[in-house]
């Protein structure tokens, strides 16, 4: 049986992170902090806010933050604007915050993408990956 076409993927990373909640919300939620672990932004977390994350590449997401409960759930669009399909991508971060014995839990997933999209979705599984480290060298680095 064909799987019908409004089926989408998420790419989904997770980290035990030795650090409380509010210290990572802190690197989700601070643009200066943003910048450095993701990307250029002008992100404030209220719900409604439109903002653009650009990237070193030259692209450009354009966001809407859809829900923000400090300290455990961080969520927005983010969408690419492009003329073949395949990169034109609709998309839903959400950030889950959970705290555990050893500092917390987080994840993080990036849902909606077609199945047409194979390379943005690789192109997003590699990525996450790299930002994840990125904001694991900042959250050592601040207080």
């Amino acid at each position: 049986m064909n799987k019908p076409a409004t089926e989408t993927l998420s790419v989904v990373v997770e980290r035990e992170i030795p650090y409380p909640p509010e210290r990572i919300w802190r690197a989700l939620t601070q643009p200066h902090l943003i910048e450095e672990w993701l990307m250029k932004n002008d992100f404030k977390p209220d719900i409604g806010h439109r903002f653009n994350l650009r990237g070193d590449w030259g692209g450009v997401l354009d966001c809407e933050v859809l829900a923000v409960e400090p300290n455990k759930t961080l969520s927005y669009t983010w969408n690419f604007a492009h003329d073949d399909a395949a990169y034109n991508l609709q998309s839903v971060v959400t950030f889950t915050l959970t705290p555990t014995s050893a500092g917390t839990h987080l994840r993080m997933e990036q849902s909606g993408f077609r199945p047409d999209q194979k390379q943005a979705y690789g192109g997003a599984k590699a990525g996450w990956k790299q930002f994840f480290a990125k904001l694991e060298e900042v959250l050592e680095r601040t207080e």
